[in-house]
C-alpha cells in the first residue's frame, strides 16, 4: 500500500515538474512577472526627444522668434507624453484622459511614440528628421509584446491631445487696433514690426478655464508715483550706453535675453538627468512645467492685448506727452536689447519663470529647484539653487534690458505662479504615495515689492 502511494506521488511529481516545464518553453520565464508588472523604461527616452522637440521648433519657427509661441508646442509634446507614460504606469493622474494602457506594455516605447506622433502632426515639413529620429528609438526598445502594445498606446495618447486642441483658437486673426496714444503700445524701433502672434491671447489655455482666469489688474496710471518709478528707473538701468548697470547687472540682462523655452528644457534635461528620476516622474515634471509655461503664455498675451500697454522705449521717448511731471522725454534713448514686438504688460518672461518655478517647488515640495540654467547669448551656465533667486534675477533682468518696466515684471511673476498652484491642484496629482508629490513651498516665489 505504501509502495503504491509512493509510486503514485512521483508520478505526480513528474507530470507537474513536465507541465511546468512546457508553460516556460510556451510563454518564457517572466510571464507570470509581466502580467502585473511594465516593463523597465529608460526615462533619457524623455530628455532624448525633448531635444528633438526643440531642434524642431527651433527649424520651423526660427531659434529667435520672439514669441511665446515656442512654448505652446512643447506643452502639447509634453503632455502627450505624459498621459502614454502615466496612462500604463498608473503613478499619476492623466491629463484630461480616463483612458489606461496595458501595464505590460513599454512606457519607453509610448513616450517616444507620442512625442513624433505629435511633431509629425503639427511639423509636417520636418517628418524625415522625426522619421528618422523614431526609427532610431524604436531600435533601443527590444521588440515584442510589450514594444508593440507601447507604441499602440502611445499613438491613443498623442490622438488624444491632438484631438482636444482641435480649434483651440491657434492662428486665430486677432490683430492689435487701439489708435496711437499716451500709454499705448505702438510698433518700436528698429523694426517696427506690428503685434507678434497675438492668437496666443486668445489660445484656449491647457490647464486654466479661460485666458483671462488670471488677468491682473491694469498697469499704472501715467500719472502715478509708480509709474513715474519705473520709467525712471528702466531709463536710467536700461540704457543701451550710459547706464548706471554694473557689468554683473549687464551680463544678467543679457544672460536672459535669449530663447528662454530652449533655456528652461535644457535646465530640466539636466536636472531629471542628475537626480535619477524615473520614466514617470521624469514625464510629470517636463508635463506640468512646460503646460504651466503654456498658460504663462496665454495669460501674458490676453493681458498684452487687453491692456496694450506701451513699452519703455515709446514712454522715454515721449515722456512730454504722459501728462507726468516726474518723467522726462529722451527722444534719442535706445534700450540696452531690442524691444520684442508686443506690449509691454504684462512680461512674457517673467509670467513663465513665475509659472515654471511654482510648479517646481510644488513638484519637488521644497524651494530648492536646483536648476542649471544655460545662456546661448552669454555661453554660461547659471545654478540657481532657490526659486525666488531665478525670478529676482529674471525680473531684474528684463529692467536691465531696457525692454520692460519693474511693474510689468513682477506682477507677471506673481500672475506666473498663480497658474502655477491651480496646475497642481487640478492636475498631475499622485494615485498613490510613490514618486514626486506636490507640496506648497516653504515661501513666495516673487518678489513681494513691486517696486525698487
Amino acid at each position: 500500500m505504501d509502495t503504491s502511494r509512493s509510486v503514485r506521488r512521483a508520478v505526480i511529481g513528474a507530470v507537474t515538474a513536465l507541465l511546468a516545464l512546457v508553460l516556460t518553453a510556451l510563454t518564457g520565464p517572466t510571464a507570470t512577472a509581466d502580467k502585473h508588472q511594465p516593463p523597465v523604461a529608460d526615462p533619457a527616452a524623455i530628455r532624448d526627444w525633448n531635444i528633438i522637440a526643440t531642434d524642431t521648433i527651433s527649424a520651423n519657427l526660427g531659434p529667435t522668434r520672439p514669441s511665446g509661441q515656442v512654448v505652446i508646442w512643447h506643452g502639447f509634446v509634453s503632455v502627450a507624453v505624459y498621459n502614454a507614460v502615466v496612462g500604463i504606469q498608473r503613478t499619476y493622474t492623466p491629463y484630461k484622459w480616463r483612458a489606461r494602457g496595458p501595464v505590460t506594455a513599454s512606457p519607453e516605447a509610448a513616450a517616444v511614440t507620442a512625442a513624433h506622433r505629435v511633431l509629425v502632426t503639427y511639423f509636417p515639413a520636418s517628418r524625415a528628421s522625426l522619421d528618422a529620429a523614431y526609427a532610431g528609438s524604436l531600435a533601443k526598445i527590444p521588440d515584442g509584446r510589450a514594444k508593440r502594445q507601447g507604441v499602440a498606446f502611445g499613438e491613443r495618447a498623442a490622438d488624444h491631445l491632438i484631438a482636444l486642441r482641435e480649434d483651440d483658437g491657434r492662428f486665430a486673426p486677432v490683430e492689435f487696433t487701439a489708435a496711437p496714444a499716451p500709454g499705448v503700445w505702438r510698433p518700436t524701433p528698429p523694426a517696427h514690426q506690428p503685434f507678434i502672434d497675438p492668437w496666443l491671447a486668445v489660445l484656449r489655455p491647457l490647464l486654466l478655464t479661460s485666458p483671462a482666469q488670471f488677468r491682473p489688474g491694469g498697469p499704472p496710471a501715467l500719472s502715478s508715483a509708480r509709474y513715474a518709478r519705473d520709467v525712471n528707473e528702466v531709463k536710467t538701468m536700461g540704457a543701451k550706453t550710459g547706464s548706471a548697470r554694473t557689468p554683473q547687472q549687464t551680463d544678467t540682462a543679457l544672460f536672459f535675453g535669449g530663447n528662454l523655452a530652449v533655456q528652461f528644457q535644457t535646465a530640466f534635461r539636466d536636472h531629471t538627468a542628475r537626480h535619477h528620476l524615473d520614466i514617470a516622474d521624469t514625464a510629470r515634471l517636463f508635463a506640468a512645467a512646460n503646460a504651466s509655461a503654456t498658460d504663462a503664455v496665454v495669460t501674458a498675451w490676453d493681458a498684452k492685448l487687453h491692456y496694450g500697454f506701451w513699452r519703455p522705449i515709446t514712454a522715454i521717448q515721449l515722456a512730454d506727452t504722459d501728462g507726468n511731471p516726474a518723467t522726462d522725454a529722451d527722444p534719442q534713448w535706445q534700450p540696452l536689447l531690442v524691444t520684442p514686438p508686443h506690449p509691454d504688460y504684462l512680461s512674457g518672461h517673467t509670467t513663465v519663470a513665475g509659472a515654471v518655478t511654482r510648479t517646481l517647488t510644488g513638484i519637488l515640495g521644497t524651494t530648492h529647484v536646483d536648476l542649471n540654467v544655460p545662456s546661448e547669448i552669454t555661453g554660461t551656465t547659471r545654478h540657481y539653487d532657490e526659486a525666488d533667486e531665478l525670478n529676482e534675477d529674471m525680473i531684474n533682468a528684463r529692467v536691465w534690458a531696457g525692454i520692460h518696466f519693474r511693474t510689468s515684471d513682477v506682477v507677471g511673476c506673481r500672475a506666473g505662479s498663480r497658474i502655477g498652484v491651480w496646475a497642481l491642484t487640478h492636475y498631475f496629482r499622485p494615485l498613490r504615495a510613490a514618486g514626486l508629490r506636490a507640496v506648497p513651498p516653504a515661501r513666495p516665489n516673487c518678489p513681494r515689492d513691486s517696486v525698487r
